[in-house]
């Protein structure tokens, strides 16, 4: 069971528990393709053929194992070798990239993640601890977070230990005393109680929990975090 009495911060996911995160990643990839229509269309042929994106990806997971844990640059070094490929100027990778970054970072807000987002804020420190490349000033949510820490700048990701561990330490706070909020089962719940903190598992879709242990407690909406915490 939730313990609310220890909780002195708050960290939190990103992607698919403050926004849906596939539509962004559609309108991204949608402006990166209408971009290299017009600067590389060789390029922009090879990223409108399925069969070639998924076998640009798999190269680009053989070729650099070590960017796994960096979406951005997984995403930049995969423009670059479709370029490469196509003939065309590897170097418009950088440009390219930007495009698909900067739509990347507009994202449509479930309707309960602004007002827990006001409502935490104001009762503990925040982090966002993501995976992914999110960038929360550049969304316009900074104001909500002492501190952000993502997979890519860190080094490695959810569920491993160390990266909530340094969320903690990031406002001073022991894992006990940190609760922290997601929707994956294993990257974000898991991952949380394995690291000693308290663990909400956000199941918006009314999913089967599937592992043994169990998070201290279960949310079908961020709106339940009011009643958990008045």
């Amino acid at each position: 069971m939730l313990d609310p009495a220890k909780i002195k911060a708050i960290t939190i996911d990103l992607d698919d528990t403050l926004w849906p995160i596939w539509p962004v990643i559609e309108r991204a990839e949608k402006a990166l393709h209408r971009w290299l229509v017009d600067h590389a269309p060789m390029t922009a042929a090879l990223f409108s053929n399925p069969l070639a994106l998924r076998e640009i990806r798999e190269a680009m997971s053989r070729a650099r194992p070590d960017l796994k844990n960096d979406m951005s640059a997984l995403r930049r070094e995969s423009i670059r070798f479709a370029l490469t490929r196509a003939d065309e100027n590897p170097l418009l990778a950088e440009a390219a990239f930007e495009v698909f970054f900067d739509e990347r970072q507009r994202v449509t807000l479930f309707e309960d993640a602004l007002p827990a987002l006001e409502f935490l804020a104001g009762r503990y420190p925040m982090v966002a601890l993501s995976n992914g490349n999110a960038d929360v000033r550049r969304i316009g949510l900074g104001r909500f977070f002492r501190a952000s820490i993502s997979a890519r700048e860190f080094g490695v990701g959810k569920p491993d230990p160390r990266i909530f561990l340094a969320a903690a330490g990031a406002v001073d706070v022991q894992p006990e005393n940190v609760l922290h909020i997601g929707d994956d089962v294993t990257l974000d719940a898991l991952g949380a109680l394995n690291a000693g903190m308290q663990a909400a598992w956000l199941n918006r879709a009314d999913e089967l929990w599937p592992h043994e242990q169990e998070p201290h407690v279960t949310l079908a909406s961020l709106d339940e975090l009011r009643e958990l915490f008045s």
